[in-house]
């Protein structure tokens, strides 16, 4: 029992772990995701009434336990968590802990799946991303279902293992943390801008800052199986080579170099190549993120051409969500037979390659129109309701009174079918 607002570090998240690890069948399956906090459960808890939306016995255990902590808690603002630097690397925790043999699992098709019960097993699902608010319900609802399907196979199959479902970083945070009064649920987006969780990737010339470079999460995966997570090694710890990038007035290329990211991979260099130039329709200067290039082991080398991703030569450019995924507002578009093999995908992607000025972004040109889908709800909303209210004025405009009139002490009124 944790009081409220105690944050699980991730030394006392190995000693809860360590139960797990010693029971006789040793399979582990961690469900992964991009983001994921204790807010979307009980926001969709309540959007379905008292009805649990979840169908799978994972989700529903989560869900009565989460009920059982909201009741019994002193406070149902603050409750208890896990460090999500503790939950970001549980991953290479779990495979530095044992002798596990690891399966990435990405086509969910688990009847060819061997697994080899004497011998610790851990199974590692990465699931989609979330992406808006609009669309979270139904992901939810799929990755429920992906759940309940792979854990019913394995029960029919007799296997015995335990369930860890979590996420790289929470996709909810309190604006303020001092006064406990004062906490109250908030978007991530909200509050991020103030204060960002480590400072962005910055490549300098002399003693000016020349790029800057920032995403909340940097990450690959290749051949659909091998997951790389770069965030880590690319902004907290800096474990990366930066000595290859170029900064002129015309042509910039952001050049990261990592050694061994993950096993199996010796050296990954991902470059991006940025040029900015004048265009005479809008008499001024653009950056374009022209391509982005990945090399593995100095000699496969990947290509992807870059949709939509260009701002003002002053400004920065920012974008919720980057990616190879036909999903996303900024693609990455293979443009060669080795592109094919890698899948991106960037958060809060945020970059800037020319004029940097008092080594800070400038304003950020973000890849989201002016006419989002909320305004274009609220604007076809507005059209049908004056459609509607001009056609009530028209039918009640044609309403005209009767030319004649009984007379109650008069004879009936007769009017001609002709009239």
């Amino acid at each position: 029992a944790l009081h409220e607002g105690h944050v699980v570090s991730a030394q006392e998240l190995t000693l809860l772990l360590q139960r797990v690890f010693t029971q006789n069948s040793r399979n582990l399956i961690l469900f992964l995701q991009d983001t994921l906090s204790i807010d979307d459960f009980t926001y969709l808890s309540e959007s379905y009434g008292n009805k649990n939306p979840f169908q799978n016995q994972v989700n529903k255990l989560f869900i009565n336990l989460l009920q059982e902590i909201l009741q019994s808690s002193p406070s149902s603002l603050v409750l208890p968590a896990v460090d999500c630097e503790a939950t970001r690397y549980l991953l290479s925790f779990l495979q530095q802990s044992g002798d596990w043999k690891l399966t990435n699992i990405t086509n969910l098709d688990v009847s060819q799946l061997e697994v080899n019960t004497p011998k610790p097993n851990l199974l590692v699902v990465q699931l989609q991303p979330l992406l808006t608010e609009f669309v979270k319900l139904y992901m939810f609802l799929s990755i429920d279902k992906i759940i309940g399907r792979l854990t019913m196979d394995l029960q029919e199959r007799g296997i015995h293992f335990s369930v860890i479902y979590t996420a790289v970083r929470p996709s909810r945070i309190s604006r303020r943390t001092d006064v406990v009064g004062e906490l109250r649920r908030q978007l991530m987006a909200t509050g991020e801008e103030g204060s960002l969780s480590y400072p962005p990737l910055n490549v300098t010339t002399g003693n000016d800052i020349c790029i800057l470079f920032y995403a909340s999460n940097f990450s690959l995966k290749a051949n659909s199986s091998v997951f790389i997570d770069l965030t880590n090694a690319t902004f907290v710890t800096q474990n990366v080579d930066i000595s290859s990038s170029e900064c002129s007035d015309i042509n910039t290329t952001l050049s990261l170099k990592y050694t061994k990211p993950v096993n199996g991979i010796s050296s990954l260099e991902i470059r991006f190549v940025m040029t900015n130039k004048f265009y005479g329709g809008s008499a001024r200067n653009w950056s374009t993120l022209d391509s982005v290039e990945i090399v593995q082991d100095g000699g496969k080398f990947a290509k992807f051409n870059v949709s939509g991703i260009s701002a003002p030569a002053e400004y920065s450019f920012h974008c919720q969500l980057v990616g190879t995924s036909n999903l996303y507002p900024a693609r990455l578009i293979p443009s060669n037979n080795e592109a094919k093999n890698w899948d991106v995908f960037i958060s809060r992607l945020q970059i800037q390659g020319f004029n940097v000025e008092n080594n800070q972004f400038s304003y950020a040109s973000d890849c989201t129109g002016f006419f989002t889908p909320g305004i274009w709800m609220g604007l076809v909303t507005s059209i049908i309701l004056l459609w509607i209210l001009a056609y009530g004025i028209h039918m009640i405009m044609q309403l005209t009174t009767n030319s004649r009139f009984d007379d109650p002490k008069g004879p009936a009124l007769s009017v001609p079918q002709t009239e």
